[in-house]
C-alpha cells in the first residue's frame, strides 16, 4: 500500500502530568484544548498554516503567559490534531489510506490552506491521494471505509464520491491493468451464509477478482458502489449477482433452520439491542435485494430463496418479500424441497412452515407462459420452427415465445414433482389445514404430474399425521389423487391403506385390472396379486360374482349407482352419468365451500369400456368391508 512522508524532524512530542507538550527552548505561549486533551504548543509555527487557529486567538482573550483556545469538535480527534501540530513543528509524519482521510479533514477544519501558505498540508494531502491512493485497489477500498467514521465531511470533501468513482472504474477494467495490494483470495476461510450452511469461499477467478473485497465495504457505501458498477453497463449479471451473494455471506446473520438468528459477527456496540440489530440487518437485507439484477438466473434460485427465509424471519417489509416471490417463481424450476421450507414466524398461524408465500410464488410460477403445450410439439410445428429459423425475415418475437413456451412446459414437469416433494414435508405439520394441502396440490397443471406416487405419499402423510379427519374430509383429500397414475407399487400400498375412503380403494383395484387387461388386449383371469387384495376385502376371486340387484345392501355414503350394470348389453355411458350424479350430489353435501371435483367422474370416463367382469365383482362388497374402511 502507498503512504507518504511529510516533514525531516524528530519527534518530541511528550506527555507530561496528562498534558502533551513539545521539547523546545522557547516557552511555549499557546494551551490548546481538543476533546478533553490538553496541548501546550506555540503560537508562531501553528497560526502560520492554521487560518482558523489565527482567526480564534484574534477573538479570545489574550492572558498574561498563555492564550487558550477550545476545539471540542475536531474532526478525527487527537490523533489527526497532533498529526496537523507536528507538520507545523515540521516533524516527521506518515500518510496512508487509513489516516488520510482524518487528516483530510482535520486539515479542512483548521484552514490550512494554500493561502495562508504555499505547499500547506491540504494542497499535499490532495497531491498523495490524487496521484496514489486513488490509483490503488486497496488504498481506494480502505479509504472509501474510513470515511464511515466522517461520513459529512468526506461528503463535503468529495472523499466518498471519488473513491466510489475510482473503485467502480477499476471494476469495469482488466484485473491486469489495475494495481492490487491484495485480492479476496488471500483468505482460505469458509464462509457461513446467509441461513446458516457452511460453503467453500467461492474461489479466485479472474472476472470477479474484486467481489471479496468490496464486501469488506458497510451496506450504504457498498450500495453506493455497485450502483455505479452496475450503471458502467460492462459488468455480466451473473458476476453482479455473485458479489451480491459474497456480500450476504459476508454479513447476513446465521438464520438456523428454526427460525433462529445467531450473529457471527459482532455487533458495533455492546449497547446494540436486538431491535436496533434486527434492525440493521433488515435494512442490510432490503438494499441487497434492490441490488439483485432483474435478468433471469443472474443469482441462483436457492440464494433467492435464502434471502425470502432471511427476508420472512427479520420481518422485510412486504414489497421485498414480493419481489423475491416473483424471482424465485421465475426459476422455481431450479429449487430444491429444503430451499421451500421457510420457517413460519406469524402470529396468525401455528404451521410449522411459511406456506402461504410458498402458494404466492406457485401462483406467480403459473402466470409465466399462460399456454403451455400439454403434449410434445408434433413433427409439423417442428417444421415451422426450422422453416422459420432458416427464413430471411425471422419473427424474433415469435421465436422467442415458442422457446419459452417449450421451457414453461419442461419447467412445469419439475415443479410438479417438486411439489409433491413439498407436500410430503409439511403434510407432517398437524397444524396444516387441508385447505392449504389441497390449494399446494391443484397449483399445478395435471399435465405437469406423469405420475401420482409421490402426491399419494404426501396423502398418506398427512392422513396419518391427521387422524382426526371425518369421512368427508378424506373423500375432499382424495380427489386430487389420479388412480390411472400409480404404479403396481403405490396401487399395492394404496389398497391395504385403511386410511383412504372405501370408493378410492376400489377405483384403485378397478385402474388395476383395467390396465391389465388392456395391456392383455383381452379379458383374462384376474392376476394373483389383484385375487389377494380382493381377498382381502371380503371378496372371494375364485367365485363368479353373484347377481347384481338394485336391493344390494350398499352404506349410503358409498353407494354408487348400478342399475346400468345389470344387462351384458348396458352401455357404458349410463355408468358415466350415473357417477356424474353421483360426484354432483357429494359436492352439494360435502363440499359447500365450493372446493370439490369430479375427479372420479372424468377419471372414469377415461376407462375402457371392456373390464366389467372386475368391477362387477368390486361393486359386490358387503356391509362390513364398507364399514371397515
Amino acid at each position: 500500500m502507498k503512504f507518504m512522508k511529510l516533514g525531516s524532524r524528530p519527534d518530541t512530542f511528550y506527555t507530561s502530568e496528562a498534558v502533551r507538550s513539545i521539547s523546545s527552548e522557547v516557552s511555549s505561549d499557546l494551551i490548546i484544548q481538543v476533546k478533553g486533551s490538553r496541548y501546550l504548543l506555540h503560537k508562531f509555527p501553528l497560526l502560520s498554516k492554521c487560518l482558523r487557529l489565527q482567526r480564534l486567538c484574534s477573538e479570545s482573550p489574550e492572558s498574561s503567559q498563555h492564550q487558550i483556545v477550545q476545539l471540542p469538535d475536531f474532526p478525527g480527534g487527537i490523533d489527526a490534531f497532533e498529526l496537523c501540530a507536528k507538520f507545523c513543528y515540521g516533524i516527521t509524519i506518515t500518510l496512508s489510506a487509513y489516516n488520510i482521510v482524518a487528516a483530510r479533514c482535520a486539515a479542512e477544519y483548521l484552514q490550512m490552506t494554500e493561502d495562508v501558505e504555499k505547499g500547506n498540508l491540504i494542497y499535499k494531502i490532495e497531491v498523495f491521494f490524487n496521484s496514489c491512493i486513488l490509483h490503488g485497489w486497496r488504498d481506494s477500498i480502505v479509504t472509501l471505509q474510513s470515511t464511515k467514521a466522517f461520513p459529512l465531511w468526506s461528503e463535503d470533501l468529495g472523499i466518498t464520491s471519488r473513491c466510489i468513482e475510482a473503485i467502480a472504474s477499476k471494476v469495469l477494467t482488466h484485473p491486469s491493468k489495475v494495481s492490487l495490494s491484495h485480492s479476496y483470495s488471500r483468505r482460505g476461510r469458509d464462509d457461513i451464509s446467509c441461513n446458516g450452511a457452511e460453503s467453500q469461499r467461492h474461489k479466485a477467478s479472474t472476472k470477479g477478482w474484486w467481489a471479496e473485497d468490496m464486501a469488506e465495504l458497510g451496506i450504504d457505501l457498498y450500495w453506493r458502489t455497485m450502483i455505479a458498477i452496475k450503471s458502467g453497463g460492462k459488468i455480466p449479471s451473473n458476476l453482479v449477482g455473485e458479489a451480491l451473494k459474497i456480500y450476504a455471506s459476508r454479513w447476513l446473520p446465521n438464520i438456523s433452520r428454526n427460525g433462529r438468528i445467531n450473529n457471527h459477527e459482532a455487533s458495533d456496540s455492546d449497547s446494540d439491542s436486538a431491535t436496533e440489530v434486527t434492525s440493521k440487518h433488515r435494512l442490510l437485507l432490503e438494499s441487497i435485494i434492490s441490488l439483485l439484477p432483474a435478468e433471469k438466473g443472474s443469482v441462483s434460485c436457492s440464494f433467492l430463496l435464502k434471502l425470502l427465509k432471511a427476508a420472512n424471519i427479520l420481518n422485510a417489509s412486504s414489497s421485498s418479500k414480493m419481489e423475491l416471490a416473483r424471482r424465485v417463481a421465475l426459476q422455481l424450476e431450479e429449487a430444491t424441497v429444503s430451499d421451500l421450507l421457510i420457517p413460519c414466524l406469524s402470529y396468525t398461524s401455528d404451521t410449522l412452515y411459511d406456506v402461504d408465500i410458498v402458494m404466492t410464488i406457485l401462483e406467480q410460477f403459473m402466470l409465466q407462459g399462460q399456454s403451455p403445450p400439454t403434449s410434445p410439439p408434433r413433427s409439423k410445428l417442428g417444421f415451422e420452427r426450422r422453416r422459420s429459423r432458416s427464413a430471411e425475415n425471422i419473427n424474433f418475437e415469435l421465436q422467442e415465445s415458442r422457446r419459452s413456451s417449450s421451457a414453461s412446459h419442461g419447467s412445469k414437469l419439475k415443479v410438479a414433482k417438486l411439489v409433491d416433494g413439498y407436500l410430503q414435508e409439511i403434510a407432517k405439520d398437524v397444524n396444516l389445514p387441508l385447505s392449504k394441502f389441497i390449494t399446494i396440490a391443484e397449483s399445478v397443471p395435471e399435465f405437469s404430474r406423469l405420475d401420482h406416487d409421490d402426491l399419494y405419499r404426501a396423502i398418506d402423510i398427512y392422513l396419518k399425521a391427521h387422524p382426526d379427519l371425518n369421512k368427508c374430509e378424506r373423500k375432499r383429500l382424495c380427489r386430487i389423487l389420479d388412480c390411472k397414475k400409480l404404479s403396481m407399487e403405490a396401487c399395492m400400498h394404496a389398497a391395504r391403506n385403511e386410511l383412504l375412503p372405501l370408493r378410492v380403494v376400489v377405483q384403485v383395484l378397478f385402474f388395476e385390472q383395467a390396465r391389465a387387461t388392456m395391456a392383455g388386449g383381452k379379458m383374462t383371469e384376474l392376476p394373483s396379486n389383484i385375487k389377494a387384495l380382493l381377498a382381502g376385502h371380503g371378496i372371494d376371486p375364485s367365485r363368479p360374482p353373484p347377481p347384481l340387484s338394485t336391493t344390494s345392501t350398499i352404506p349410503g355414503d358409498d353407494q354408487w349407482s348400478i342399475s346400468g350394470l345389470k344387462s351384458p348389453k348396458s352401455k357404458l355411458s349410463t355408468l358415466r352419468m350415473k357417477l356424474a350424479e353421483d360426484d354432483e350430489l357429494d359436492e352439494n353435501d360435502l363440499h359447500p365451500d365450493g372446493m370439490g371435483r369430479t375427479s372420479k367422474f372424468k377419471a372414469f370416463c377415461a376407462l375402457p369400456a371392456r373390464p366389467k367382469k372386475m368391477f362387477s365383482k368390486l361393486l359386490s362388497i358387503n356391509r362390513s368391508s364398507s364399514e371397515k374402511n
